[in-house]
């Protein structure tokens, strides 16, 4: 009796989506900081800025951190396509291969989606940061900083269409802004404007970018030329909001990826009890993790209004 073989070997196909996914942009790599997790979920223990220099004067003067902490649960995601036996048969495999490379770069993307409905939802009453108010708020407190904002607002003659001049100025509050937070003992976080990125709606791509690029804006010399790169996220659909995002530290920033399983392919194909019974076979990712709020600092969303 003949076996047929359909081509698509298990191995093969799992080199080419692991291949299309590593060549996939994927920004979240700049805007998160990696965590790896070995359990269900971790607690972070945001235990606040450690005492600054002082004079010796009688001794040591030994002083507690603060205890703001919260939980992040690993979530498991999925993306399992199903192919019929005969559509195999007759498609020669060609178009499979490309919907398997479609299925590389959703799932190279995902991480970047997170970000996206974090940032989107982000001004949400259950959109909680460590401090226990909404990531974008005008009222973040913790110990003796007093109350600080990363909630802007910029006028704009047309909220939904600002000009260049409009967003380089927005910019630059967003930026002072940032500059000026405060830790929990009332001191300068020392925040530098360096590693900046800004993140907007494909609707304002060209707008931010000439902003940060043009080497005259208005008849003046442009002080924001190359302060910042622009990245667009497809998700954001709203074209009076953007968002400022600090990247100058490596193990602190405004989001946490948490990684407890990395993307794995798998198929089910000629061998499979999916293949004898119902002649399918299924091509899918799995992957458990969680991209979660980190600190709110380093992250400020403006609205053109």
């Amino acid at each position: 009796m003949a076996v047929i073989n359909t081509g698509l070997l298990t191995s093969g196909l799992r080199n080419e989506f692991l291949a299309r996914f590593e060549a996939t942009p994927q920004h979240f790599k700049d805007l998160a900081t990696r965590v790896t997790s070995k359990t269900k979920k971790e607690d972070y223990k945001f235990l606040g800025t450690v005492p600054k220099m002082r004079e010796w004067g009688t001794g040591r003067l030994t002083q507690g951190l603060r205890t703001e902490s919260y939980s992040i649960e690993n979530l498991k995601y999925e993306a399992t396509i199903e192919v019929d036996r005969d559509e195999i048969s007759d498609d020669q495999t060609g178009q499979i291969r490309i919907r398997i490379g479609e299925l590389a770069t959703r799932a190279a993307t995902h991480k970047d989606f997170l970000i996206g409905e974090l940032l989107k939802s982000g001004a949400d009453a259950a959109a909680l940061a460590y401090d226990g108010v909404p990531f974008f708020n005008a009222a973040h407190q913790s110990g003796q900083s007093g109350a600080q904002s990363n909630l802007l607002t910029f006028d704009a003659v047309t909220a939904a269409d600002a000009t260049v001049q409009e967003f380089k100025d927005a910019l630059k509050a967003a930026v002072s802004t940032m500059m000026a937070f405060n830790d929990d003992q009332g001191d300068p976080m020392m925040l530098v404007a360096d590693g900046l990125v800004i993140v907007v709606p494909p609707s304002m791509f060209f707008t931010a970018q000439e902003a940060i690029s043009a080497a005259i804006i208005g008849n003046t010399g442009n002080v924001v030329q190359g302060l910042a790169r622009v990245i667009s996220f497809p998700w954001l659909t709203d074209p009076t909001k953007w968002y400022l995002l600090g990247t100058s530290s490596p193990t602190v920033r405004a989001f946490v990826f948490q990684d407890r399983e990395p993307i794995e392919f798998n198929a089910l194909q000629e061998d499979s009890d999916e293949a004898f019974r119902r002649e399918k076979f299924l091509f899918g990712v799995r992957a458990r993790y969680r991209m979660a709020y980190g600190y709110w600092q380093y992250a400020v969303q403006t609205t053109f209004v």
